[in-house]
């Protein structure tokens, strides 16, 4: 059983949008278009103190269906990736 959230190595569109993710140095191709939506946390359980200069905090989330590398028979998983707003990284939050 793997512990989330685990930081992957994600290549995106100019526009930010998920092309592959790189788990565990395999890569998954993202096949089906994917899905974006904004969550509002609550700061205090990730951080001691809100961030200077915000009011609340955002998180941006991708679930994205994705093939290990270019196999077309490889079945279909779907990855729920959370964008690190202040450095940039980003975290696998589920993985089916």
């Amino acid at each position: 059983m793997k512990n989330f959230p685990e930081h992957v190595l994600v290549q995106t569109t100019p526009a930010g949008e998920p092309v592959a993710v790189e788990r565990g140095g395999r890569q998954w191709l993202v096949a089906e278009e994917p899905l974006r939506w904004f969550e509002r946390i609550n700061w205090w359980e990730r951080s001691a103190r809100m961030p200077r200069g915000q009011g609340r905090i955002d998180v941006e989330v991708w679930r994205v269906q994705a093939r290990l590398g270019r196999n077309p028979r490889s079945d279909l998983a779907t990855l729920e990736l959370e964008r690190d707003q202040m450095g940039g990284g980003w975290q696998l939050r589920a993985w089916t």
